[in-house]
């Protein structure tokens, strides 16, 4: 009985132990490497001092080694927590302490980047494995002693079902990132969910372009190991080259891709996609944003043999709807975010809680297999974003508020409508406005700060900040613009940063951002 994430891989590796299991480059690990590398990672990670519930960093760029991680650290009973390499030092460093991070498994190609976060300040860290590169006092471990231990581990204390099992880090409306815990549970009855649902198979290759941070990850991670299927890595170098990711596509075979939107219409505006082989793909997934009709359509009539599917759900929930296209869309009404999956129940609600009737726009809220345990260390914001309701007396049916607005169409489908505060999805990511601001507040130079979107060229949402300088100071656009850099993520650095003598007003004498998106809007079109 598979109720645990890393006994996916064991029963694979009993299944199929010889079939690639992931496939990153010209590196690949069988089902019983992974096997064993899970195994001695997760003696490394015990016999260094890993309790049932530490969290980990794993501190890797999209490459091979991120599979014995994720699995080493959930074997031996711990919480693996991503670390993105390319976040600014600082913000690393906050989830290292926010975390209490005590171990960390990278690479050697990070070790530049990681004695960057190190060497700052007193951080709880006290062993890194995967390196012997640092300047640092922290006990070091390279792969090569993880990999001679014996391939053998049973942990002390026993690991159930509803115990942790990894943290993300998303964007918080409170200027902070906030830690998602997700359990063996939830993170399995995705798995099971999204593999019934498309019907993944051992003989599917599945394209896994998202780093471990995000959490569609989770399909290559997760869902694949359950079924014995192949999970094709794409490297940071096939990300940012399109025409090479579309050529990673044909190479591989690949028939299961799962991506946002923008990297799909990257490869479309590439022009070479009708010269490409994806006759093996079957099966086109794509989340984290809208996906602009006019790309979709010519997506679509490019590769009419593929079946595609927008997949939406929040961080907390993994997945919780889908909306498989009947064919090439017409027109240019947004594509519906469609029906909730099995093991699920939804409900549309108004601002008072009370149901609404379909047809009228409300929020939606989700009770599903697949949702969080809670937010790391935020137990008041943990109930904030649940609702709960009892139709048997002492017993609580949990929803979690996702905090978007839909409205249900006649024929059943879900719309999705907006956001109920200032969150938003770019590059596929999701990030609160509020942060943005509280980022950029954090410089010395700046009195106030407005942050709003534009549809960019390929119609994503791109951030713009206006910011006004306080009296006296010499405040500059780049200036500011690498204060942002070292305080947020990549995708949530603004596209282009104003400085303004005045902002506009409302009359409540609240900082005017439509006026400001209009005023954007109209310099662009001169």
């Amino acid at each position: 009985m598979i109720y645990l994430i890393p006994q996916t891989v064991r029963e694979s590796a009993r299944r199929f132990p010889r079939k690639e299991a992931f496939r990153c480059g010209k590196q690949a690990l069988t089902y019983l490497e992974l096997e064993q590398q899970m195994l001695q990672l997760a003696r490394i990670l015990v016999a260094n001092g890993l309790q049932k519930g530490d969290r980990v960093g794993v501190f890797l760029n999209r490459c091979l080694e991120t599979a014995p991680a994720l699995y080493g650290i959930m074997q031996a009973g711990g919480i693996y927590v991503p670390l993105d390499p390319f976040s600014p030092p600082e913000r690393i460093r906050f989830l290292i302490q926010d975390g209490g991070i005590r171990q960390i498994v990278t690479s050697p190609t990070q070790s530049r980047a990681l004695q960057k976060v190190l060497t700052e300040e007193p951080l709880p860290v006290e062993t890194v494995i995967g390196t012997t590169r640092l300047e640092t006092a922290v006990r070091q471990i390279d792969w090569e002693t993880v990999t001679n231990e014996p391939a053998q581990f049973e942990p002390a204390e026993a690991l159930l079902e509803r115990d942790p099992a990894y943290m993300l880090y998303t964007s918080g409306s409170t200027g902070t990132p906030k830690g998602i815990i997700h359990t063996h549970y939830s993170g399995l009855a995705y798995a099971k969910l999204v593999a019934s649902l498309y019907q993944i198979r051992a003989e599917d290759r599945i394209g896994n372009h998202a780093p471990i941070y995000f959490d569609i990850s989770t399909l290559g991670y997760f869902a694949a190991p359950l079924m014995g299927a192949t999970t094709i890595i794409a490297s940071d170098a096939h990300t940012k080259m399109p025409t090479s990711m579309a050529q990673l596509i044909e190479r591989e075979a690949i028939s299961i891709w799962y991506s946002v939107p923008l990297a799909l219409v990257q490869m479309l505006q590439g022009g070479t996609l009708e010269q490409r082989d994806w006759s093996k793909l079957r099966l086109l997934l794509y989340a984290g944003e809208p996906f602009p009709v006019k790309h979709l359509r010519k997506l679509m009539q490019v590769l009419p043999h593929v079946k595609v599917s927008n997949v939406y759900g929040p961080t907390e929930v993994n997945q919780c709807t889908y909306y498989n296209l009947p064919g090439v869309p017409n027109g240019e009404e947004s594509i519906p975010i469609g029906r909730v999956w099995g093991n699920t129940e939804m409900l549309i609600v108004d601002e008072h809680d009370r149901e609404v009737v379909p047809g009228e726009v409300g929020e939606l809220l989700i009770r599903s297999a697949t949702r969080m345990q809670g937010y790391w260390k935020n137990a008041e914001l943990t109930e904030r974003s649940l609702f709960r309701r009892q139709q048997v007396p002492g017993v609580d049916q949990v929803f979690y508020r996702t905090g978007d607005l839909v409205r249900m169409d006649t024929d059943g489908e879900l719309r999705f409508l907006g956001r109920r505060d200032r969150q938003v999805k770019t590059r596929g990511f999701r990030v609160e406005l509020d942060e943005v601001e509280l980022a950029l507040l954090g410089h010395p130079g700046v009195d106030e700060v407005a942050v709003y979107t534009l549809r960019g060229s390929a119609e994503e949402q791109l951030i713009y900040a206006v910011a006004l300088a306080k009296e006296g100071e010499l405040l500059t656009a780049p200036d500011l613009l690498q204060h942002a850099k070292r305080r947020l993520p990549w995708y949530a650095v603004p596209q282009k940063i104003e400085i303004t003598d005045t902002l506009p007003r409302t009359g409540t004498g609240k900082i005017d951002r439509n006026t400001l998106r209009k005023r954007h809007l109209n310099t662009t079109d001169q």
